[in-house]
């Protein structure tokens, strides 16, 4: 069986995060979707907002799993007993960091491969960044992201003031 580790922050799930993990649960037994917590990036959303938006985004995907980390992404796939890691690219911009993590987590994970998949060209444009940015400035980000983190980014903004 293959067990996919799928990390990010996913501040927030995007349209872009929900094209990949569905392409890959048709590839895969198991999707694990690792929400980081990585508070160095200052996330607008906490941890546990970000898990159950992404849980109930995917929620239609039987082999998928939302689950939150606070480790080392190598670490948690061994504790998951997953045996890849999948990450996303955008654009080639995305290629060298992407390239450098992957170089990383096969000393830090020998058994552990990396695969890469881009989403379609309709999502290809579409960051997290660019969407908490629109959020906070009372833009419309319906085209981006799911009705339901729309509404909830909407409301973040709202009684937070970011």
């Amino acid at each position: 069986m293959n067990t996919v580790v799928y990390p990010g922050t996913f501040d927030p799930i995007t349209n872009g995060h929900t094209d990949l993990v569905e392409r890959a649960a048709r590839m895969f037994d198991h999707i694990i979707v690792a929400v980081a917590a990585n508070p160095k990036k200052r996330p607008m959303l906490d941890l546990e907002r970000r898990v159950d938006l992404a849980s109930e985004v995917l929620s239609h995907l039987r082999n998928v799993e939302v689950v939150g980390f606070d480790n080392l992404l190598a670490e948690f796939v061994r504790q998951r007993n997953a045996n890849i890691i999948l990450r996303g690219l955008r654009a080639v911009s995305d290629f060298e960091y992407e390239f450098q993590l992957a170089n990383m987590n096969r000393v830090l994970a020998p058994n552990v491969e990396s695969m890469f998949l881009t989403p379609a060209e309709k999502y290809s444009f579409i960051s997290s960044t660019l969407v908490r940015e629109i959020a906070s400035l009372q833009g419309d980000v319906s085209n981006f992201v799911h009705p339901v983190v729309a509404k909830a980014l909407q409301q973040h903004v709202k009684t937070t003031g970011q």
